[in-house]
């Protein structure tokens, strides 16, 4: 055996969840190896060319706050960034961005390669070295051996990859890339669970070959938002999306071929995503849609290739031509990459903790697809929380536990946890039951300070947070001081602001829930600090949802109080009266670490909760 070099800290995979789990745990002192089948295709996108997104803009926002890259990288390498349900209540308002890809990986990779204590090397994993049920390091395909005390798997779509399209299969990772062929039995041996899964990309199409009089544009944003909170500069938003839809003519072609689909001859055996599906399997779910949006975007300024958003499929290339002619805009178009679908391995992610880290193997974590998960933005939030508590159990400190309260991030990793998945997990709005606390605007007021305390927040972020946490102090404080009664003198100041009178005392906040009331229409009238127009916008929502952020609160205050009671991680539940067998089964499975955790295992009843409260207060007495 070689041993080529010792490590805190490898990471297999360089992709979304890897970049991220490699600069955090070497960023807060960790030396970090960063291993990636191929040199140029760190941070590769695989399938659309964007960042963000409902809940997954979220997620962005969070990744930055803890101190992550995506938000930074993706700042300065889109092309296009709009706002999402502007129409709709700030809780599921969000940033989406149309990525260059090729400056989006670049960019990624300039980073990796610049940062201390990270080393990036061109390597195939196929073994994982185990010892007394610890991790030890890895054994890569030409025989030598890498040490270390954390590893973290983030291996993406890329363990025993195998790519279709139609009745062509091949082994493969996406976009022609090699597959780690080895490295999932190895994790059996080492007596892991792993799954089948399949997703899948559509085509990417000719720009020159379009026909986008037939289309309707899609600009971006006139005064777009950035994702990072540390964006000073105006990003771009110079490219613009084409939006057209699929007809009677398409779904023909497609059904009259669906005995030739992957899908559903036989050949697919992974399981798909429920939230991106191909348009196969839309056609076969919603029969009654007469058509199905679809959206063009760019894949770069340096590139034709255009994105057809919304048309994944695997079915053979004569039937991909034949349907992609029949759409507006599409009818004459010359597809340069065809649409495609890929199976691969990942793990049953109820065998991890809430820190990522396996609870069986010491040492060993996973995060993003490896996870059963799918989204680049998913991806990172898991890299990054993998990362530092790599980093955590190498230095020897507390792990950082994310609660459903406070992110996106906490709903992720503990939904994956807690109740597993059994198709490719997508993050939503609807999954967060707080998400009216969970909102992209105060990422930073919610995760900067876990961040600082794991080391991976800098100075200068720090500083930007305790500034922006003094204009909202100072502001509100001077808002809720002012108080306004229904006086000739009050109501003509009023007027001359353009606001109807006062009927009733109240403070001058209050004037906040009015529709067309800002701050600094107030701040006109009345002595109030001047603050950042990012700030004022936090004061006028704080405000106008006031009761509805109040309500929210106390059932977080409430939940907490599950949360904070905690189980031993060494419980014989077979051995605790009164708990049904269903529940004994399940909370042996996946060992909560909480009573609040165990509330949300699917087959544990609020009845089998209270039997575990009861049983924590006997053990406490005694």
């Amino acid at each position: 055996m070689f041993v080529v070099d010792e490590y805190d800290v490898i990471v297999i995979g360089a992709g979304h969840a890897g970049v991220e789990a490699g600069l955090a745990a070497a960023r807060i002192g960790c030396r970090t190896l960063l291993a990636t089948l191929s040199m140029d295709n760190i941070a590769l996108m695989p399938c659309n060319p964007s960042v963000g997104g409902p809940a997954k803009g979220h997620l962005v926002r969070e990744v930055d706050a803890l101190g992550g890259e995506m938000g930074v990288n993706a700042d300065k390498t889109c092309i296009q960034f709009r706002m999402l349900n502007t129409g709709k209540g700030p809780a599921v308002q969000a940033l989406r961005a149309q990525a260059d890809k090729k400056l989006y990986q670049f960019t990624m990779k300039e980073t990796c390669e610049n940062t201390p204590n990270l080393d990036v090397k061109q390597l195939l994993i196929d073994e994982l070295l185990v010892e007394s049920g610890a991790v030890k390091g890895v054994v890569v395909e030409t025989g030598e051996v890498y040490l270390a005390k954390a590893v973290i798997l983030a291996s993406g779509t890329y363990l025993r990859g195998r790519i279709i399209i139609g009745e062509h299969t091949y082994t493969g990772g996406p976009n022609g890339q090699r597959a780690a062929m080895k490295l999932t039995e190895s994790l059996k041996r080492a007596g892991l669970r792993l799954m089948r899964f399949k997703t899948g990309t559509p085509a990417r199409v000719d720009a020159r070959t379009l026909d986008y009089d037939e289309m309707q544009e899609q600009p971006g944003d006139d005064e777009p938002e950035s994702f990072s909170f540390m964006t000073d500069e105006p990003v771009r938003s110079h490219a613009s999306c084409w939006l057209t839809y699929t007809n009677k003519e398409t779904h023909k072609i497609i059904l009259d071929n669906i005995d030739r689909a992957p899908m559903a001859n036989g050949i697919i055996k992974g399981v798909g995503p429920r939230y991106c599906p191909s348009i196969e399997s839309k056609l076969l779910r919603f029969p009654d849609k007469d058509r199905h949006q679809l959206f063009i975007e760019p894949e770069g300024v340096h590139t034709n290739e255009m994105y057809v958003q919304g048309m994944s499929t695997s079915l053979p290339i004569d039937v991909q031509l034949a349907f992609l002619h029949t759409i507006p805009g599409l009818r004459h178009c010359h597809v340069m990459r065809a649409g495609y679908a890929i199976e691969y391995d990942c793990l049953d992610p109820l065998q991890l903790k809430s820190t990522l880290e396996s609870k069986d193997m010491k040492g060993f974590f996973s995060a993003g697809q490896s996870n059963g998960t799918s989204g680049y933005e998913e991806a990172a939030a898991q890299g990054l929380i993998a990362g530092i508590n790599a980093a955590m159990l190498v230095k020897g400190e507390e792990p950082l536990v994310l609660s459903r309260s406070d992110g996106y991030i906490g709903v992720l990793i503990d939904d994956l946890v807690t109740k597993g998945t059994h198709e490719p997990y997508r993050m939503m709005t609807s999954r967060a039951e707080y998400r009216l606390l969970l909102r992209q605007d105060n990422a930073d007021l919610r995760l900067t300070p876990y961040g600082r305390r794991v080391g991976l927040v800098t100075d200068a972020r720090w500083e930007r947070l305790l500034k922006k946490r003094a204009e909202l102090k100072a502001a509100k404080d001077a808002l809720d001081a002012i108080r306004l009664t229904p006086s000739g003198e009050t109501n003509e100041r009023l007027s001359s602001l353009g606001i109807a009178p006062l009927h009733s005392v109240l403070i001058l906040g209050d004037l906040l829930k009015r529709d067309g009331v800002t701050y600094e229409l107030l701040r006109e009238g009345f002595d109030l600090p001047e603050i950042s127009h990012e700030v004022a916008s936090e004061i006028e929502l704080l405000y106008r949802y006031d009761g509805y952020i109040k309500k929210q609160q106390e059932q977080v205050d409430r939940m907490q109080r599950l949360e904070g009671r905690l189980l031993p991680e060494a419980i014989d539940y077979s051995s605790i009266t009164g708990l049904r067998d269903e529940a004994k089964e399940k909370l042996a499975e996946v060992r909560p670490r909480s009573v609040g955790q165990a509330g949300r295992i699917s087959g544990v009843s609020p009845a089998d909760v209270s039997v575990l409260l009861v049983w924590l207060e006997s053990r406490g007495r005694k």
